[in-house]
């Protein structure tokens, strides 16, 4: 990890680079084919620190950081980004910055066609407001014209903290901080809820349990593969 210093003293840090994500469980949170985790992690193709997984080896895992790899790299393919230019700017950046994992540790933006990466991120003097083009090799660009990933929130010190699994506005979240990385909605793991349902509760009794409004108990069925109309039809 590039990135250092205080942020090693975190407790929560340790747990950043341990497998904890199965291969299939990285393509549905990303919204992606399991085959195309299994692309990018292919050994001889990706950076080397991702060639830890074999995406066929049964049990493989993802860590942390490796899964917010994914999730970036999923992005940018609905994005319209080819995945030769996804390798080509984290490979850049990678390089550049002494970065293991970059896609979680940078700030990346899009104008559909390149991939950018905050200026200031390489040189802090000067380069407020301006992007560094990582798929052009160092050609800048002022930021207000370049979208980024709002489905990512970075902490002050760097690193992706919160990933926001159906889009800026969704409330199922991924904290390395909370519930050990689980997807979860306000604190409250999506599996806990799908386990209470699946051993009889409702809906309403979950969300005095948990301290919830109910429609974000449903929410968090509907991500587990859960429909609640379902048992209210039988």
């Amino acid at each position: 990890m590039a990135r250092s210093g205080t942020r090693d003293r975190d407790p929560w840090i340790a747990r950043l680079t341990v497998p904890n994500y199965k291969v299939g469980e990285a393509a549905r949170y990303a919204g992606i084919h399991a085959r195309t985790v299994a692309a990018w992690h292919s050994p001889g193709r990706s950076p080397r620190s991702l060639r830890t997984l074999s995406a066929k080896q049964d049990g493989a895992a993802l860590s942390y950081l490796q899964l917010i790899e994914v999730a970036v790299v999923a992005a940018f393919r609905k994005g319209g980004i080819s995945l030769a230019k996804i390798r080509e700017a984290r490979e850049y950046v990678s390089k550049q910055l002494q970065s293991e994992h970059p896609f979680a540790e940078y700030r990346f933006k899009s104008d559909g066609r390149e991939l950018w990466i905050n200026y200031e991120e390489v040189e802090a003097s000067g380069g407020h407001g301006k992007l560094l083009g990582v798929t052009k090799k160092g050609q800048l660009a002022w930021s207000e014209i370049i979208g980024r990933l709002q489905e990512f929130e970075y902490e002050q010190r760097g690193i992706v903290v919160r990933w926001h699994l159906d889009g800026a506005d969704s409330p199922i979240i991924i904290d390395p901080r909370v519930s050990f990385g689980a997807p979860a909605v306000k604190g409250t793991p999506t599996w806990v809820i799908k386990g209470r349902w699946e051993s009889g509760e409702g809906i309403e009794d979950m969300a005095d349990d948990f301290g919830l409004p109910q429609s974000l108990v449903e929410k968090a069925l509907v991500f587990e593969g859960i429909t609640p109309a379902d048992r209210r039809a039988a």
